[in-house]
């Protein structure tokens, strides 16, 4: 999932050497921190959070395939 998060979100900045992902593992579920570079923010959230959204949604497939539950937060 974390593989997945970083290629996605490589494919849509200007700044891929900056795109980073910080998981944490709790008992029930995986938070994902993605963080780029703050020129990248827009490219990552989109219009009216559509990216965003849509990235959260192929990752939790991704998660739901493995029977596990994902969290995915964009930080600057």
């Amino acid at each position: 999932m974390k593989e997945l998060l970083i290629t996605l979100a490589q494919a849509l900045v200007d700044h891929p050497d900056q795109v980073s992902v910080n998981e944490i593992v709790g008992e029930k579920s995986v938070i994902l921190e993605l963080r780029v570079a703050q020129e990248d923010m827009g490219k990552v959230i989109g219009k009216q959070g559509r990216i965003a959204r849509a990235i959260r949604t192929l990752v939790k497939a991704a998660a739901a395939h493995e029977g596990k539950r994902v969290v995915v937060e964009i930080i600057h």
